[in-house]
């Protein structure tokens, strides 16, 4: 009907759900590695493995590895193709571990250049097993045979239940390869708990053997659950749309650069009418969108002039408010003293607060405060039971806490449309900072290696709410040296999320001519030019006062092939001769340290004092950095000259 309404022609309905590629089911009550091994015999390669938790994922590939899965021609040609490739991360090494058994690992805890290897490797037919989540996204480009569910429960977010049959099915349904396979197979496992009591009974023989018992918590399935979701209809779809502050704001900046008929506002209002809401969801949608129009004028992002609204002026090019909180932000940062030592420590406090909370490094940050704390108090003879009290006490960091809560409620009293269970103050990205930790050093501060791309993920969260959702006015130079340090990092790591970012603010199809283009032109934006350049030549300090040449070769230009890892260490060779590895530290850190030339053409030289030991500070190193070919690139802006001493 909406078909027809909006095309004013008759509409067929089609529908089939009939698969190209036929499925077939099964149900087995063998162990993991045993199912593995008679599927691969039976010729059901490759096999996808599903969990509901990264933990098991990790466990089970790790138990894969002593698997029958590939043979030796099959791992000298993974071998042979990982050779080139990058496992620098605390995680890395396991990862390549698993490869070269032949085993897969995806999932979002991973490095997204980790999960691409392994899709690539798939897609190549060189994994004939993969374990990973069930949040196995559209466009992933593994290919599966068959889809081996070890679990139909999972925990969501609330409780441990059975699986949906909607999610059943967008599981099972990557089994089965068009233009492949002629049949796919979804395989069940049954519950851990009723194979080893079969297992156990087996064994027994007259003897009854004990009742294995399921775990405390666990919802546990049989051949008859499974049997229920392969034949039960998906359930209905139902819309979810909202309203929010980035949509208004998305919808001005649309409608000033391609002049849409009504302006922003009426595109959203359009939006709303085309959404698959009913008629009177409708109507609370629209009076939504007028209550946010007025908190969004009120707060000065908005202006209305002769009757046409538009994004104020002075915000910068790219700035957005996609978080539900995010003009809570915009408004707490005018509470703050920009004269204070503290102040873009409490920016980024709360930029934090409104982000989603990473749990799993939440969670390492409460274990490790526990560890320290239990250690300390045992030191001090405290009592067992007082132990126990004061370790239950225990939370993750939250500073300024107070301040956070209280401006929140201020701010409640003026939008009452707000959640406050959606503040959420924290200090993970702080601590880095206050720190000037690594990635690397994080991780391994708190056991946090299977989690390193939900860190990755995270710091790029916050990196992108400082740079779009912090007004640029509001920007010192510590905070604007922050952004640099949270970019320069989520880059040297892995900087596939920058291109993903990038491509979303840079369109394939360039719009318009317009008063607030979303390009940053670092050419003409000496802070934020100034800010990545120290961000980046600390990141390559830090390395050579670690002796670590390859870190220091990821600091520069991809295409700065002559300096490689030995040219590093012999250019320092002398330095190190005479006062040892460089040092890195407050002192190193200070800006004068680095300074930045321009040159004219858009092309600027760079000079960076190496501090040591005596403070002679007679050693320099030199780069270029050139924004001809693009204003703003990913990846390190350094092209190294030479080391001068």
């Amino acid at each position: 009907e909406r078909l027809r309404d909006r095309t004013a022609r008759d509409v067929a309905h089609v529908y089939s759900a009939e698969r190209p590629v036929p499925l077939d089911f099964e149900y087995r009550d063998t162990p993991v590695h045993e199912t593995v091994e008679s599927l691969l015999e039976e010729g059901h390669a490759p096999i996808y493995i599903v969990h509901f938790t990264q933990r098991q994922a990790a466990e089970q590939a790790q138990a894969l590895t002593s698997a029958r899965v590939s043979d030796g021609e099959t791992r000298r040609e993974i071998a042979a193709l990982l050779q080139d490739q990058r496992f620098d991360s605390p995680y890395g090494k396991d990862v390549r571990r698993l490869l070269r058994h032949g085993v897969g690992l995806h999932h979002a805890g991973l490095l997204p250049r980790y999960r691409l290897l392994v899709e690539q490797l798939a897609a190549r037919g060189l994994l004939r097993v993969v374990c990973g989540t069930d949040t196995l996204g559209v466009g992933v480009n593994i290919p599966i045979r068959t889809v081996l569910f070890s679990a139909l429960s999972k925990y969501d977010g609330e409780k441990v239940a059975l699986l949906r049959a909607r999610e059943f099915r967008q599981i099972s349904g990557r089994a089965g390869r068009r233009g492949f396979d002629e049949r796919g197979s979804v395989v069940c496992q049954a519950p851990p708990h009723v194979i080893e009591a079969q297992r156990r009974s087996a064994k027994g023989g007259k003897r009854r053997a004990p009742k294995k018992r399921a775990p405390r918590g666990f919802v546990s399935w049989n051949r008859d659950s499974f049997e229920r979701l392969v034949h039960q209809p998906p359930e209905t779809l139902e819309s979810q749309f909202r309203v929010s502050h980035g949509m208004l704001v998305d919808c001005l900046s649309y409608a000033a650069e391609r002049e849409h008929p009504g302006g922003g506002y009426r595109r959203l209002i359009d939006l709303v009418e085309g959404c698959h809401e009913r008629r009177g969801r409708k109507r609370i949608l629209r009076r939504e969108a007028a209550v946010l129009f007025r908190s969004l004028r009120r707060a000065g992002v908005i202006e209305v002039d002769g009757g046409v609204a538009r994004v104020a002026d002075d915000l910068q090019r790219d700035f957005s408010l996609h978080h539900a909180l995010s003009l809570y932000l915009v408004d707490a940062v005018y509470l703050l003293d920009p004269d204070d030592p503290d102040y873009a420590l409490d920016v980024l406090s709360f930029a934090e607060s409104i982000l989603e909370d990473p749990r799993a490094l939440l969670q390492r940050q409460v274990d490790v405060a526990k560890r320290e704390l239990l250690a300390r108090l045992k030191a001090e003879g405290v009592p067992y039971e007082e132990r126990l009290e004061r370790l239950d006490e225990v939370d993750h960091p939250k500073p300024n806490a107070a301040m956070i809560y209280e401006s929140f409620r201020l701010f409640a009293e003026q939008h009452p449309w707000v959640d406050e269970g959606a503040l959420r103050p924290k200090s993970i990205a702080r601590e880095m900072w206050e720190r000037y930790e690594d990635f690397p050093d994080f991780v391994h501060r708190y056991g946090a290696q299977r989690s390193e791309g939900l860190l990755l993920r995270y710091l790029g969260q916050v990196h992108n709410t400082l740079v779009q959702s912090v007004p640029e006015f509001a920007r010192d130079d510590a905070l604007q040296d922050a952004i640099g340090f949270f970019r320069a990092m989520v880059s040297r790591v892995d900087s596939s999320l920058l291109d993903e970012w990038q491509g979303q603010r840079t369109p394939a199809t360039p719009a318009p001519a317009s008063p607030r283009p979303l390009r940053v032109d670092l050419a003409s934006d000496p802070k934020r030019l100034g800010a990545r350049v120290r961000a980046e030549m600390h990141q390559l300090v830090r390395a050579l006062a670690a002796g670590d040449y390859e870190a220091a070769v990821a600091a520069s230009r991809e295409d700065d092939e002559a300096w490689d890892a030995g040219a590093w260490r012999d250019a320092l060779a002398p330095f190190v001769e005479r006062y040892g590895l460089p040092l890195f530290g407050a002192e190193a850190r200070r800006s004068h340290h680095t300074v930045l030339r321009e040159l004219g053409g858009r092309r600027f030289f760079v000079i960076q004092t190496l501090i040591d030991e005596p403070g002679d500070h007679g050693w320099t190193i030199e780069a270029e950095v050139d924004l001809r070919d693009d204003a703003d690139p990913v990846g390190p802006l350094l092209r190294i000259r030479e080391v001068r001493g």
